[in-house]
């Protein structure tokens, strides 16, 4: 070998260990002196490609390949530089011909697959997919390409079997982790999803896709706080990562921030086509929501063909533009037509394609087309349930077992931390049952502060009990001592205080801290509960009727839904029989028909002045991020009283099971 040739070996093995900067080093000066030396502007015109400078490399290996037509390795670089620039077709013949020069390597069939996979041929990502698997058996690349086919195919389960292969491999592949956790969600295991973006993220912080992922999962599993921070700080940062700006442009869209969401989406759409398709349908719908009609046509006229996945979102906002303009003829033909989608949606994001039967129940529930829309609300929730799967024996274990172990002796009786601070007050029910409501009328009060839906309790729980609803945990909580309450009323506190110093009250209105009360005795002994009730078949109703984020697995079975309505009114029967800290129950109708009066009730309870401000809560600007936002912008009324008897017929499973927990006794003729 050359002098020259020891260089280019030496740089080459330093390219592939990952030292692209070297080996740039090594080969600069034999590339001046002997410009037509092929191998080193092979090798160099890759290094100068993962450095990121793309038009040089390109420039490099066009060259290479000009001085030896035939040579693979020039070949295959030079076709892994197109398909990053976009030329998927001509990266995919060059890769083709290499198959045949390099018969026993996996580069060239796995590039091939990558190519296949963007030119939209799955079947022949897979095919070639598997090829490179079976010539490399233990290369990570090998089997996270082959995923990645998989999952685009619709193959779940394989794709989900590689790509954890693949980080089995390669355990800080950040990619392959981020990919396994796109797997996972569309397979129904948030968690698994959640566990492998974390991992992602383990191995590269900043990853742009791995953020905007697990804010989204947070998001759906109730963490939303978290995750709109995430968003923020990393746009913050980075304010060129579309994929974490859609996702912040969703969740303003959520909260009908509309013009924030344009403002965040800018004028200009990316040259991606995915990225180009996702950007004019978000802005499409922030266009309608500011009844920017024509603008928002255009937007979608811009959109050209989308792939599957992406028709029912684009025939749901030509239902919303038809219905804007009062075209109700051509609305049920964009729903028709979004119903049809569907059935052929490939690769849709579960997420999309829960909130398509959501929007299509609400559709045709304005439409007077009770069974049509109750069948897309039994639809989403039927692929909700996959998502978070229920178990009745688990949870009336621990609504059992927190019965047993938080007895009338024990609350009476048995440690509790020393604090008096009346500072607490815990807002409890159903969710639909009041509790925003409720909140929202108190933090109109000038000395109250509504806090929201707060994850304090139960992560004091969890921390305390090692788990949350399990017998141990709450066998394991009931049995601490003064101590270990005090410690964490002390952090508890804190915080709680930290979000308003000079409240007199702060609500929590998380509904299902009526399961953690127990704790709260002997956490907080100085906190006051609000339990709102309301008639548990509008409850059913009203809950099946929304996509809740955060864990609500009882709710996608109409059974299972009025079987843990009847256990949480057995849970709180318990408390109020034998908690210490005192509790008012306010019922939903209390309002409708005396609200003066039960202002009064509820004012006193908590030992507070009238303010008139409560009687306009109405009025009372701040942030509210539950399904009854739009409710609590108006005056207290009857609308929703009594909604359950127009779908009494479909409603047979929740009502036969409110009857066997005795919900229904002299309840017939109610509201």
């Amino acid at each position: 070998m050359t002098v020259a040739d020891d260089c280019v070996a030496a740089a080459e093995a330093a390219y592939r260990a990952g030292r692209f900067a070297e080996a740039v080093a090594m080969l600069e000066p034999l590339a001046d002196t002997d410009p037509a030396h092929q191998a080193a502007l092979r090798v160099l015109g890759m290094c100068r490609f993962r450095l990121g400078q793309h038009t040089v490399a390109l420039e490099l290996l066009e060259r290479a390949r000009g001085l030896a037509p035939a040579d693979p390795w020039a070949m295959l670089y030079h076709g892994i530089v197109l398909l990053d620039r976009g030329r998927q077709r001509q990266a995919a013949d060059l890769f083709q011909r290499c198959t045949a020069l390099l018969p026993h390597d996996a580069a060239p069939w796995l590039n091939l697959s990558a190519a296949s996979l963007a030119l939209g041929d799955t079947a022949a990502a897979i095919r070639t997919g598997r090829r490179a698997r079976l010539r490399a058996p233990k290369m990570a690349a090998a089997h996270y390409t082959l995923g990645r086919a998989y999952l685009a195919g619709g193959f779940t389960a394989r794709a989900i079997q590689s790509l954890r292969e693949a980080t089995k491999l390669a355990p800080d592949f950040a990619d392959a982790w981020v990919e396994l956790g796109g797997a996972c969600y569309q397979d129904g295991a948030i968690f698994d999803a959640i566990d492998a973006t974390r991992a992602a993220l383990s191995a590269q912080p900043e990853h742009e896709a791995g953020i905007a992922n697990l804010s989204v999962f947070l998001r759906l599993t109730g963490w939303g706080e978290q995750a709109g921070q995430m968003l923020v700080r990393q746009v913050a940062a980075r304010p060129d990562l579309l994929a974490a700006k859609l996702n912040m442009v969703a969740d303003l869209l959520a909260d009908n921030e509309a013009e924030a969401a344009l403002t965040l989406l800018g004028e200009a759409p990316p040259r991606d086509a995915d990225m180009r398709h996702a950007w004019l349908l978000q802005r499409a719908a922030a266009l309608i929501n500011l009844h920017r009609t024509e603008d928002a046509a255009a937007a979608l006229a811009d959109l050209g063909e989308v792939p599957p996945r992406l028709e029912p979102l684009m025939h749901w906002r030509r239902v919303l533009l038809a219905w804007a303009a009062g075209d109700i003829a051509a609305a049920r033909d964009a729903a028709a037509a979004m119903e049809a989608a569907l059935e052929h949606a490939s690769g849709m994001v579960p997420e999309h394609r829960i909130m398509a039967h959501f929007d299509l129940a609400r559709f045709w529930r304005q439409q007077g087309q009770i069974a049509r829309n109750f069948g897309h609300w039994a639809q989403g929730h039927r692929l909700l349930g996959k998502i978070q799967p229920f178990s009745r024996t688990q949870y009336g274990r621990f609504v059992d077992a927190s019965i047993a172990a938080f007895d009338k002796t024990r609350l009476s009786n048995g440690a509790r931390a020393s604090n008096a601070d009346t500072t607490p007050v815990f807002i409890v029910g159903m969710p639909r049952s009041g509790t925003t409501l409720m909140e929202q009328i108190l933090a109109s009060h000038a000395k109250v502060f509504g806090a929201g839906e707060r994850i304090e309790l139960p992560q004091t729980f969890r921390m305390l009990g090692g788990a949350l609803e399990t017998t141990s945990a709450v066998q394991r909580v009931a049995g601490l001592g003064p101590a270990a309450f005090d410690e964490a009323a002390t952090t508890y506190l804190r915080a709680l205080h930290a979000l308003a110093p000079d409240a007199a009250r702060i609500t929590d209105k998380m509904p299902t801290n009526f399961r953690y009360l127990g704790l709260v005795a002997q956490m907080l002994p100085g906190a006051r509960i609000i339990a709102c009730e309301r008639d548990p078949r509008d409850i059913g109703l009203s809950i099946f009727t929304h996509r809740f984020y955060g864990v609500h697995s009882y709710a996608h079975d109409l059974g299972d839904l009025g079987w843990y309505i009847g256990q949480q009114q057995k849970l709180m029967a318990h408390w109020r029989a034998n908690l210490p800290n005192p509790i008012l129950v306010v019922k939903l109708t209390d309002w409708i028909e005396d609200f003066s009066g039960t202002l009064v009730r509820v004012l006193n309870f908590l030992d507070l002045p009238y303010d008139s401000a409560c009687e306009t809560f109405y009025e009372h600007q701040r942030v509210v991020r539950t399904v009854s936002r739009m409710q609590v912008r108006q005056p207290v009324n009857a609308r929703g009283l009594g909604r359950w008897r127009q779908y009494a017929a479909h409603l047979e499973p929740l009502i036969a099971e409110l009857h066997a927990a005795g919900l229904m006794d002299g309840a017939e003729g109610g509201t």
